[in-house]
Protein backbone atom coordinates (compact mmCIF):
# COMPACT_ATOMS: atom_id res chain seq x y z
CA UNK A 1 0.00 0.00 0.00
CA UNK A 2 1.27 3.44 -0.58
CA UNK A 3 0.10 5.07 2.69
CA UNK A 4 0.22 3.26 6.22
CA UNK A 5 -2.61 0.64 6.81
CA UNK A 6 -5.43 2.31 9.39
CA UNK A 7 -7.72 -0.04 11.59
CA UNK A 8 -10.11 0.00 8.99
CA UNK A 9 -7.63 -2.51 6.75
CA UNK A 10 -6.26 -4.64 9.78
CA UNK A 11 -9.78 -5.08 10.73
CA UNK A 12 -10.73 -6.28 7.24
CA UNK A 13 -7.57 -7.74 6.74
CA UNK A 14 -8.88 -10.10 10.12
CA UNK A 15 -12.17 -10.98 8.90
CA UNK A 16 -10.84 -12.07 5.46
CA UNK A 17 -8.41 -14.25 7.46
CA UNK A 18 -11.45 -15.76 9.46
CA UNK A 19 -13.40 -16.42 6.63
CA UNK A 20 -10.30 -18.24 5.15
CA UNK A 21 -8.83 -19.47 7.94
CA UNK A 22 -5.68 -18.45 7.28
CA UNK A 23 -4.45 -17.89 11.23
CA UNK A 24 -1.01 -16.84 10.74
CA UNK A 25 -2.05 -13.77 8.87
CA UNK A 26 -5.03 -13.32 11.11
CA UNK A 27 -2.78 -13.22 14.46
CA UNK A 28 -0.30 -10.34 12.57
CA UNK A 29 -3.53 -8.50 12.16
CA UNK A 30 -4.75 -9.14 14.91
CA UNK A 31 -1.77 -7.96 16.72
CA UNK A 32 -1.51 -4.46 14.47
CA UNK A 33 -5.42 -3.81 16.05
CA UNK A 34 -4.46 -4.45 19.65
CA UNK A 35 -1.45 -1.13 19.00
CA UNK A 36 -4.15 0.81 17.20
CA UNK A 37 -7.01 0.19 19.12
CA UNK A 38 -6.08 -1.33 22.27
CA UNK A 39 -9.64 -1.31 23.80
CA UNK A 40 -11.88 -2.26 21.25
CA UNK A 41 -12.95 -6.27 21.65
CA UNK A 42 -12.70 -7.39 18.18
CA UNK A 43 -9.43 -8.64 16.98
CA UNK A 44 -9.40 -10.38 21.02
CA UNK A 45 -12.61 -12.29 19.20
CA UNK A 46 -12.22 -12.77 15.95
CA UNK A 47 -8.37 -13.97 16.88
CA UNK A 48 -10.29 -16.28 19.57
CA UNK A 49 -12.16 -17.55 16.76
CA UNK A 50 -9.80 -18.32 15.13
CA UNK A 51 -7.82 -20.39 17.24
CA UNK A 52 -11.10 -22.02 17.80
CA UNK A 53 -11.63 -22.62 14.19
CA UNK A 54 -8.28 -24.54 14.20
CA UNK A 55 -8.74 -26.69 17.02
CA UNK A 56 -6.56 -24.88 19.11
CA UNK A 57 -8.63 -24.55 21.96
CA UNK A 58 -6.03 -23.51 24.56
CA UNK A 59 -4.39 -20.71 22.38
CA UNK A 60 -8.37 -19.52 22.35
CA UNK A 61 -8.54 -19.65 26.17
CA UNK A 62 -5.42 -17.62 26.37
CA UNK A 63 -6.97 -14.69 24.28
CA UNK A 64 -9.83 -14.59 26.60
CA UNK A 65 -7.87 -14.28 29.66
CA UNK A 66 -5.79 -11.64 28.29
CA UNK A 67 -9.18 -9.99 27.61
CA UNK A 68 -9.58 -10.34 31.26
CA UNK A 69 -6.72 -8.91 32.33
CA UNK A 70 -6.90 -6.04 30.03
CA UNK A 71 -10.43 -5.08 31.60
CA UNK A 72 -11.89 -6.11 28.07
CA UNK A 73 -15.30 -7.10 27.50
CA UNK A 74 -17.34 -8.37 24.63
CA UNK A 75 -20.91 -7.13 24.09
CA UNK A 76 -23.27 -9.67 24.23
CA UNK A 77 -25.18 -11.11 21.13
CA UNK A 78 -28.42 -9.60 20.61
CA UNK A 79 -30.69 -9.52 17.71
CA UNK A 80 -34.37 -7.62 17.93
CA UNK A 81 -37.39 -8.08 14.96
CA UNK A 82 -40.67 -6.00 15.15
CA UNK A 83 -44.18 -7.16 14.96
CA UNK A 84 -47.68 -5.59 16.28
CA UNK A 85 -45.60 -2.39 16.71
CA UNK A 86 -43.25 -4.45 19.17
CA UNK A 87 -39.73 -5.00 19.59
CA UNK A 88 -38.68 -8.36 20.48
CA UNK A 89 -35.16 -9.07 21.64
CA UNK A 90 -33.45 -12.23 21.99
CA UNK A 91 -30.10 -13.76 23.41
CA UNK A 92 -28.26 -16.19 22.77
CA UNK A 93 -28.77 -19.56 24.59
CA UNK A 94 -32.52 -18.72 25.44
CA UNK A 95 -33.69 -22.28 25.63
CA UNK A 96 -37.35 -21.00 25.91
CA UNK A 97 -38.66 -20.86 22.58
CA UNK A 98 -41.25 -22.99 20.87
CA UNK A 99 -40.04 -23.63 17.20
CA UNK A 100 -36.63 -23.51 16.83
CA UNK A 101 -36.07 -26.74 17.24
CA UNK A 102 -38.64 -27.85 14.49
CA UNK A 103 -36.77 -25.14 11.92
CA UNK A 104 -33.17 -26.68 12.50
CA UNK A 105 -34.29 -30.17 12.41
CA UNK A 106 -36.32 -29.08 8.83
CA UNK A 107 -33.39 -28.16 7.64
CA UNK A 108 -31.09 -30.93 8.64
CA UNK A 109 -33.39 -32.96 6.51
CA UNK A 110 -32.60 -30.79 3.59
CA UNK A 111 -28.94 -30.99 3.94
CA UNK A 112 -27.63 -28.09 6.32
CA UNK A 113 -25.02 -29.34 8.96
CA UNK A 114 -23.93 -27.14 11.67
CA UNK A 115 -20.18 -25.76 11.20
CA UNK A 116 -18.64 -26.46 14.37
CA UNK A 117 -16.07 -23.98 13.51
CA UNK A 118 -18.20 -21.29 15.29
CA UNK A 119 -18.38 -23.35 18.09
CA UNK A 120 -15.76 -21.00 20.52
CA UNK A 121 -15.48 -23.36 23.23
CA UNK A 122 -14.03 -27.28 23.22
CA UNK A 123 -17.53 -29.35 24.16
CA UNK A 124 -18.63 -33.05 23.07
CA UNK A 125 -20.83 -32.24 19.55
CA UNK A 126 -24.22 -32.28 21.26
CA UNK A 127 -23.54 -29.42 23.34
CA UNK A 128 -21.74 -27.72 20.33
CA UNK A 129 -24.83 -28.27 18.20
CA UNK A 130 -27.08 -26.59 20.53
CA UNK A 131 -24.88 -23.73 21.36
CA UNK A 132 -24.91 -22.93 17.49
CA UNK A 133 -28.81 -23.41 17.20
CA UNK A 134 -29.66 -20.99 20.50
CA UNK A 135 -27.83 -18.59 18.60
CA UNK A 136 -29.76 -14.85 18.76
CA UNK A 137 -30.51 -14.46 15.50
CA UNK A 138 -31.66 -17.89 14.76
CA UNK A 139 -34.10 -17.03 17.47
CA UNK A 140 -35.25 -14.25 16.50
CA UNK A 141 -35.78 -15.81 12.87
CA UNK A 142 -37.89 -19.02 14.56
CA UNK A 143 -39.87 -16.02 16.67
CA UNK A 144 -40.53 -13.71 12.80
CA UNK A 145 -41.91 -17.66 11.22
CA UNK A 146 -44.23 -17.48 13.63
CA UNK A 147 -45.40 -13.51 13.74
CA UNK A 148 -45.05 -12.09 10.60
CA UNK A 149 -47.62 -12.83 7.91
CA UNK A 150 -46.74 -15.12 5.02
CA UNK A 151 -45.53 -12.86 2.06
CA UNK A 152 -43.82 -10.21 4.15
CA UNK A 153 -40.69 -9.48 4.53
CA UNK A 154 -39.02 -11.15 7.89
CA UNK A 155 -36.81 -7.98 9.38
CA UNK A 156 -34.08 -8.74 11.65
CA UNK A 157 -31.44 -6.63 13.50
CA UNK A 158 -27.88 -8.02 14.92
CA UNK A 159 -25.54 -5.80 17.33
CA UNK A 160 -23.38 -7.96 16.20
CA UNK A 161 -21.60 -9.72 12.97
CA UNK A 162 -23.51 -13.02 12.10
CA UNK A 163 -22.23 -16.15 12.42
CA UNK A 164 -20.96 -18.15 9.48
CA UNK A 165 -23.41 -20.97 10.82
CA UNK A 166 -26.46 -18.88 11.09
CA UNK A 167 -25.71 -17.23 7.65
CA UNK A 168 -26.23 -20.67 6.21
CA UNK A 169 -29.03 -21.50 8.11
CA UNK A 170 -30.91 -18.51 7.18
CA UNK A 171 -30.50 -19.38 3.23
CA UNK A 172 -31.65 -23.14 3.78
CA UNK A 173 -34.32 -21.26 5.62
CA UNK A 174 -35.29 -18.63 3.47
CA UNK A 175 -35.82 -21.40 0.89
CA UNK A 176 -37.76 -24.18 2.42
CA UNK A 177 -39.95 -21.68 4.03
CA UNK A 178 -40.56 -19.40 0.83
CA UNK A 179 -39.43 -16.37 2.82
CA UNK A 180 -37.69 -13.08 2.57
CA UNK A 181 -35.46 -12.36 4.91
CA UNK A 182 -33.75 -9.17 5.68
CA UNK A 183 -30.76 -9.50 8.33
CA UNK A 184 -29.05 -6.12 9.27
CA UNK A 185 -26.03 -7.20 11.21
CA UNK A 186 -23.06 -4.99 11.87
CA UNK A 187 -21.45 -5.04 8.90
CA UNK A 188 -23.79 -4.69 6.07
CA UNK A 189 -27.43 -6.01 5.25
CA UNK A 190 -28.13 -9.61 4.14
CA UNK A 191 -31.16 -10.32 1.71
CA UNK A 192 -32.22 -13.81 1.81
CA UNK A 193 -34.41 -15.19 -0.98
CA UNK A 194 -34.62 -18.57 -2.53
CA UNK A 195 -31.92 -19.93 -0.65
CA UNK A 196 -29.34 -17.27 -1.43
CA UNK A 197 -27.94 -14.02 0.22
CA UNK A 198 -27.33 -10.82 -1.53
CA UNK A 199 -23.98 -10.67 -0.33
CA UNK A 200 -22.49 -13.52 -2.33
CA UNK A 201 -21.83 -15.46 1.20
CA UNK A 202 -18.52 -13.03 1.66
CA UNK A 203 -19.37 -9.91 4.21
Amino acid sequence: MDVEPDATVWKSLLGACRMHKELEMGEMAAKELFELEPKNSMPYVMLSNLYSAAGRWEDAAKIRKLMKCRGISKEPGSSWTQANGKTHTFVSEDRSHPMIDEVIALIKEAGYVPDMSFVLHDMEREGKELGLAYHSEKLALAFGLLVVPSGAVIRIYKNLRVCGDCHTAFKYISSLYDRHIVLRDSNCFHHFVDGKCSCGDYW
